[in-house]
Parts: C-alpha cells; sequence; structure tokens
C-alpha cells in the first residue's frame, strides 16, 4: 500500500474541514469574481526516506498557471476556490558526511562527494482559501489548504563521482540504494498549506506572495513489505509570487 491508515484519516478530516467552502453558500454576501493569471517560485524539497538518507533541502523552480473562483464574502471572511497547474522541480539532495561530520572525500577525485536527484512534476493544487481585507484595493491577507496532485515526468541525477567509486567506508550514513532506483510511483499526492498576502488594484488586478508547504501522503517507490523502503514521501516549501487579472467581477454597491 502507498498509503498507511493515518494518512486516509489526515486526508479525509482535511476535505471535511474545507468541504463547505466550495458549495454555494445560504448566508453572507455572494461573489462571482473569477480570475486567471501566472505564477513562478522557488521550491525547497527533500524525501523522507525509511531507512533514512541524510539530506540537505533541494532547490528546484516552479512555474504555472492560477486559476481563483470567489463565491462569498461571510462577514469579514472572503471566501473562494484556489487552484494552480504547474511544473516543478522537486527531489533531494543527500548530505554525505563522515563520523566526524566532516564531508567525504572520494579516493578518486579527491573531491567531496556530492550526489542530487531532480524530479520533475506536473502538479495540480486544489485550495480552499480565506482572505480577510480589502478586496478590490489594498491590502489582504490569507490562508489556504487542500488536496495536491502531481505526475510524476522525468528525473535527472548530479554527483562528482561514480558510484561503483563512492566511499562507502568513511559515511556515517551508508544508504545509497535510492541512488540506482527509478521512480516507480509516477502518480502523487498529499496535502498543503499556505499564507500570503495579496495587493489588488482595479486597473492592474492582483498581486500574491504566498509560502506554502506540501506534505506528500504517497512514496515514489512502492512501499510492500518486499520492497526496499518503507517510506518515500515528498515533502515541499515553497515561497511564490502570483499575478492575477479579472475575467469577471460582481458589482458592488
Amino acid at each position: 500500500m502507498i498509503v498507511k491508515p493515518s494518512s486516509h484519516i489526515v486526508a479525509l478530516l482535511c476535505l471535511l474541514l474545507f468541504c463547505p467552502l466550495l458549495t454555494k453558500a445560504q448566508i453572507g454576501e455572494h461573489r462571482n469574481d473569477l480570475s486567471v493569471g501566472v505564477n513562478g517560485g522557488y521550491v525547497l524539497s527533500n524525501v523522507g526516506f525509511v531507512p533514512k538518507v541524510n539530506q540537505t533541502l533541494q532547490g528546484g523552480f516552479s512555474g504555472g498557471l492560477s486559476f481563483r473562483y470567489v463565491c462569498e464574502k461571510y462577514f469579514k471572511s472572503i471566501c473562494s476556490v484556489y487552484a494552480e497547474l504547474n511544473y516543478v522541480q522537486t527531489g533531494w539532495k543527500e548530505n554525505i558526511l563522515d563520523r566526524d561530520d566532516q564531508p567525504v572525500i572520494n579516493e578518486q577525485t579527491q573531491l567531496a562527494e556530492e550526489y542530487s536527484r531532480t524530479l520533475n512534476y506536473l502538479q495540480l493544487p486544489i485550495f480552499a482559501r480565506l482572505g480577510w481585507g480589502r478586496e478590490q484595493k489594498g491590502m489582504q491577507f490569507f490562508f489556504q489548504a487542500g488536496p495536491q496532485f502531481g505526475y510524476f515526468l522525468s528525473d535527472s541525477e548530479k554527483k562528482n563521482f561514480e558510484l561503483d567509486q563512492r566511499n562507502s567506508m568513511m559515511r556515517v550514513n551508508d544508504e545509497v540504494h535510492q541512488d540506482t532506483m527509478t521512480v516507480e510511483n509516477k502518480i502523487d499526492f498529499g496535502i498543503a498549506a499556505g499564507l500570503g498576502l495579496e495587493y489588488s488594484h482595479p486597473k492592474i488586478g492582483h498581486l500574491l506572495l504566498e509560502a506554502r508547504y506540501y506534505f506528500g501522503l504517497g512514496n515514489i517507490y512502492k512501499d510492500s513489505k518486499r520492497d526496499y523502503f518503507a517510506k518515500s514521501n515528498l515533502t515541499n516549501i515553497v515561497v511564490k509570487v502570483t499575478y492575477l487579472f479579472d475575467i469577471t467581477r460582481t458589482r458592488r454597491k
């Protein structure tokens, strides 16, 4: 199984929590605001390997299309649905150290050993969003959360040594199976949440700055009792900028 029972419970609770925001509201001020745009940002990622693989954060690019539909203003809360379709570079970067926490030197190259893997995904996050502040002219603070789905496209590795000539004897963490394994589960899914600020103006549209965290509920490698890794889920920290312009906008009284 790719997802443990506890993960099912987390996903179900999150969906139940935000489902009321996705339905047409019966009270509050109705909105019918549709905006589209583009987004781009920087991703810091790693993989939760079990058995453990020592890592630092791997940097990558995220960019794509953004869509938002504002459906209601309930008291001071602006309720909307937000989605993106992104190309994302994620993966992991190994922290190869010896027992004295010093970089491991390769005997062939006489360089500190370095290995990283970039995983390229097409990602679709779908968020329920709450905002507080100005709708059309000024600043707004927002929180959003929901499920995220990904499809694996390709990968690439970066290393400065030959895999069969690595200095395994000096490593404090000698786990190396991941270096030669290809991604086995192309579908990725999990839960994401973010906080941000939005500046809006009727003449220029909406400019958003957001910090987001993603926790994968699936694994990139198979995880049955016969497989090597019991867990290999993706986690991401994303900082991004988004620009939206209005397609339809509710007339305000």
